[in-house]
């Protein structure tokens, strides 16, 4: 993800109670020896007991075990070891347990499941402690089921869920107007949870597809939203970052377009667009009225990530991208949400989302006004130039003039 990123051993729980099944993950896995410290466990409570002698960096489990299943063994590791990475592997297909696992995994792999697929997931999970060195931010960010949406917005759904007449339409035109329910929305949709079609950026047609009667048990019996409750960050700021959540998001597809890309770089350019501010509700969950006081003294909020990493350690650009990675979103919406104020730090050689939202951020904060100082606004031209751009792009330069960015555009 980072070009300075190094190769660090992980160390990973399988916890399974038939036998055959342990021995097929350890055969199939292998390979990854080299790389992994792996350990097999036989039930939940032996699962437990070697939690207690050492530390792993993820656990996976099946759902379906004798005397404690697997949501009763991930509740307590989310409980006792909140920095471990929970991960359900089963082909259960019972509905309500699959609902249970929402709160209590981070992802949901379907059982059977082939070598390069958990490899990757177990890979890309691995990889985000790069992102957060301090195990106590970890930990914070690695318990949290939900971002927290605007009071207004959370009211209104819950209203619409409770009515006689709840219309599904008028769930989706709500959820889709809230940053945190959209979030959490996409993580489902685009997961193996409900086996649904991938690559779904539309909140609307996310709650389309997992229907009514999904949504209803989401909402009110998981607890699948939360509301708000900070005080320091006033409901039009949250709509102003709704806002512009919103515009950079759309105006990250219309780039995408513009670049000749692929419809699933496009379909991703609108998800990163989208959620690459994510992390702002991230820090305002962990950091509570302190995060509140910074960016109410903070008018530059377009670059408040110096302030965060000064003050936290952390940015909310890298406590988005860990959380959003935990709920395993695409890779390419984690890297653009990782280094949407830093692209130069990918690995990436080419077109991205990361490229289409960077270039969507600068133009959106340049038409913000208050919203940012664009007299502190660096843009990073050799990572645009490196992109061989078909189009320009109207970037305003350190002292607030137009540049016209021809030395970006090729061929186009």
């Amino acid at each position: 993800m980072d070009k300075q990123e190094k190769s660090i051993e992980r160390s990973i729980l399988f916890v399974d109670d038939e036998p055959r099944v342990l021995s097929g993950l350890e055969r199939m896995l292998r390979p990854m020896r080299h790389v992994w410290t792996m350990s097999f466990a036989r039930s939940g409570r032996e699962a437990l007991d070697l939690l207690k002698e050492r530390h792993f960096d993820a656990v996976v489990t099946d759902i379906r075990m004798p005397v404690m299943n697997g949501l009763e063994l991930l509740s307590e590791v989310k409980r006792l070891y909140p920095d471990t990475v929970r991960i359900i592997l089963s082909g259960e297909s019972d509905r309500e347990m699959t609902l249970k696992a929402v709160n209590v995994s981070h992802q949901f792999l379907n059982k059977p499941c082939n070598t390069e697929t958990l490899k990757d997931a177990i890979t890309r999970v691995g990889n985000l402690s790069l992102l957060l060195q301090k195990d106590s931010i970890k930990a914070m960010v690695s318990k949290m089921d939900s971002l927290p949406s605007l009071p207004s917005l959370y009211m209104e759904i819950m209203q619409e869920i409770q009515s006689k007449d709840s219309s599904i339409k008028k769930i989706g035109d709500i959820i889709g107007r809230d940053l945190a329910m959209t979030a959490k929305i996409l993580q489902l949709v685009n997961s193996s949870y409900f086996s649904l079609p991938r690559h779904i950026s539309s909140p609307e047609q996310a709650v389309f597809l997992l229907g009514l009667d999904t949504i209803k048990s989401l909402v009110l019996s998981i607890q699948l939203f939360s509301r708000f409750k900070l005080k320091n960050m006033t409901e039009d700021y949250l709509k102003r970052l709704w806002d512009h959540s919103m515009n950079t998001a759309q105006s990250s597809k219309r780039i995408a377009g513009q670049e000749k890309q692929e419809q699933v770089v496009i379909d991703n350019s609108f998800m990163a667009g989208l959620l690459h501010d994510s992390g702002k509700l991230v820090m305002a969950s962990c950091f509570g009225e302190q995060y509140g006081e910074l960016v109410s003294s903070v008018k530059d909020n377009g670059f408040i990530a110096k302030k965060e990493k000064e003050i936290f350690d952390v940015t909310h650009a890298e406590a988005g991208a860990y959380l959003m990675g935990l709920w395993g979103l695409p890779h390419s919406i984690i890297e653009a949400i990782a280094f949407h104020h830093t692209p130069g730090r990918s690995m990436t050689g080419h077109f991205t989302p990361l490229t289409a939202v960077y270039i969507a951020d600068i133009l959106e904060q340049e038409k913000s006004g208050p919203f940012t100082d664009k007299s502190e606004l660096e843009i990073d031209y050799e990572y645009l130039s490196a992109m061989e751009l078909r189009s320009s792009y109207p970037f305003p330069d350190r002292m607030g003039s137009d540049v016209l960015g021809e030395v970006m555009a090729y061929g186009g």
